[in-house]
């Protein structure tokens, strides 16, 4: 019989409209604004009593909230109705919790408990309709290429010294290479073999100079290439620590292009630490004190960081650098001055152990790296120019004699206060920064205009619904109540797939709802056309109805398949807002699709199916 769908494909569309509703029902339940406390270490838990000592803290401050419990996992949560008491109780959590705790922004989830254990979540919003901070980050990629050079240099030397192979020099010049100078031909000759034995990284040219004996190690290509992309991967692995340590929810860190690195941190407002702890390059370099009778050009001077008028030498050599850290925590020493307990990998402890041991009775200094930007106004060529102004500021934090040898765990003295020792144990924890980045760009979006714009967003979908709905009544009659209802589907199961899919919804993404609810109608109309072209040619209604929804597939599928295709490119190249519109453009063409060609078919089908004659079509 013409018209009648086969039990199994009612059933499949049934379950699939029933499943598209279900996943799409906690967008009904918004999450609530609040502030997440942890122990900032694995020692600190989070009780009922400190629940209660910040409920009190609050409380005083005149602050209201909606709800306070301590969840599984040690994790107190405070719900409050507006983001501007979640900022304020943030704030005062913090400090007078003090550094024992962590108070984060967060958003709690009000999805029922039957919802949650099926997978089911709310759409995760972007940075636009949450509200919070944007930066583009830029990666100095010469400095990264500076540090490596430094490793090799100091490891070369190591292995020279250990195979006995006398040398003078050994730093990098300003061309991406390292100059070795030896007394001998022999000499140099060992000292090639070694390299190119052990380190496949350097191109060797070996040459003279007077009485000299010059042997250069210059990075190959790949070599250069490999270590940028090192620097990338490293720096974006870091920046991902520092915001899990910030508890931001749903943060943004992905690279873009070759040196950039862009970081979005929803429901954030304090700029200014967030940009501290994200922006800070810190990062410790562990070097031997300077012997009084060491060559000139191995060791450099420093100023300590406590007290700039007092200076320390210490060798150029590094033994180890913050990149070793397995672990750093904030403590206190027995005179109650605060310290950094650090843990190394296992190479680091390695290092550690095989220099320390043999400088038993010497000092060791904790060196403390420090890179930073700024933009200045310089005159060139009678033009004021704004300049990008990188400075790098090296301090001793610690210099304390070796009493015996060191292993993989230590402790560093000489931070000025608690402050700076558990931000300065933040910081390694999350990992070292392989090369310094700088701030391009930074934007901020407060959560009032986040508000706005999702009620302009849901206000253009329902005026863009409402229009096309009236039009399709009015042109098409009862089929365009049909095109209506499969118009509601086709938006549930959008946001269904949406929100299973954990995909983002930003201010771009709405407008690719917008657009979606305007072209879902497209395939009804050309099915509604086609079945009225038949009509008109003379066929039974029922056989245009069939007619209709069969020859117009191969249009509705040709347009479509186009559109996805637009879709899936500025999704592969575009970024940030365009991967937005792409993403909910994608999924909205495949939904409209479904109800155009099957849901509204199969309600065509249940209505008009049966009837074997019929005299008139409202159409």
């Amino acid at each position: 019989m013409l018209n009648k769908y086969p039990l199994w494909k009612n059933l499949t569309i049934a379950v699939v409209v029933l499943l598209g509703v279900i996943y799409a029902l906690p967008n009904m339940f918004p999450d609530d604004f609040a502030v997440q406390i942890t122990g900032a270490s694995a020692a600190v838990t989070v009780d009922e009593q400190t629940l209660e000592r910040a409920k009190s803290d609050l409380d005083e401050a005149g602050l209201s909230y909606r709800d306070a419990e301590v969840l599984d996992g040690g994790v107190a949560m405070l719900r409050f109705d507006r983001s501007d008491d979640q900022l304020r109780a943030r704030s005062i959590l913090q400090d007078s919790l003090g550094n024992d705790y962590v108070a984060a922004l967060s958003l709690a989830r009000t999805t029922p408990e039957w919802l949650r254990a099926i997978g089911a979540g709310p759409m995760t919003l972007g940075l636009d309709l949450r509200g919070g901070v944007h930066f583009l980050l830029e990666v100095d990629m010469d400095q990264a290429l500076e540090r490596r050079l430094d490793v090799y240099s100091s490891e070369i030397k190591r292995q020279l010294r250990d195979e006995r192979v006398r040398y003078r020099d050994g730093d990098p010049t300003e061309d991406r290479t390292l100059r070795f100078a030896f007394r001998s031909e022999d000499d140099r000759d060992a000292a090639f073999n070694l390299v190119r034995r052990e380190h496949n990284q350097f191109m060797l040219n070996r040459t003279r100079d007077g009485e000299e004996y010059l042997l250069f190690l210059e990075l190959t290509g790949e070599s250069v290439d490999e270590i940028q992309q090192f620097a990338l991967n490293q720096n974006l692995t870091t920046l991902r620590n520092r915001v899990d340590e910030l508890g931001v929810a749903e943060p943004l860190v992905q690279r873009q292009g070759n040196d950039r690195i862009v970081v979005e941190l929803p429901g954030v407002q304090d700029t200014a630490e967030a940009k501290r702890v994200l922006g800070s390059t810190a990062n410790l370099e562990f070097r031997l004190e300077a012997r009084s009778d060491a060559p000139a050009g191995t060791t450099e001077t420093f100023p300590f960081r406590n007290d700039p008028d007092r200076t320390g030498e210490l060798e150029r050599e590094i033994i180890i650098t913050g990149e070793n850290v397995a672990n750093a925590q904030q403590a206190f020493d027995e005179h109650g001055q605060p310290q950094v307990n650090i843990t190394l990998d296992g190479a680091g402890g390695r290092m550690m152990s095989r220099t320390t041991r043999d400088a038993v009775g010497r000092s060791l200094g904790v060196l403390f790296i420090e890179h930073s930007s700024e933009i200045v106004e310089r005159e060139v060529d009678g033009e004021m120019v704004r300049e990008r102004e990188r400075r790098t500021e090296r301090s001793i934090i610690s210099l304390a004699t070796i009493r015996s040898t060191l292993g993989s765990s230590f402790r560093v003295t000489g931070r000025q206060s608690v402050g700076e020792a558990a931000e300065l144990a933040l910081l390694l924890r999350a990992g070292a920064l392989a090369a310094p980045i700088y701030f391009v760009e930074e934007r901020t979006i407060g959560p009032s205009l986040g508000q706005k714009n999702i009620e302009a967003g849901v206000n253009s979908v329902i005026l863009g619904f409402i229009l096309v709905a009236i039009v399709m009544v009015l042109v098409y009659r009862a089929f365009g109540l049909l095109a209506n209802v499969g118009l509601v589907v086709n938006l549930t199961l959008l946001i269904a797939v949406m929100s299973t899919l954990g995909a983002t919804l930003t201010l771009p993404g709405i407008a690719g709802i917008v657009l979606t609810v305007g072209m879902a109608v497209d395939a009804n109309v050309l099915i509604f056309e086609r079945i009225k072209e038949e009509i008109r040619a003379g066929l039974p209604i029922q056989s245009a109805i069939n007619a209709g929804y069969s020859r117009a597939f191969v249009s509705i599928f040709d347009a479509n398949l186009t559109t996805l295709l637009v879709a899936g490119i500025l999704f592969a190249v575009g970024t940030g807002p365009v991967k937005g519109f792409a993403v909910t453009l994608f999924i909205g063409i495949l939904t409209s699709m479904f109800t155009a060609l099957l849901f509204s078919r199969a309600i065509v089908n249940a209505v008009l199916g049966g009837r074997r004659e019929l005299q008139s079509l409202s159409i």
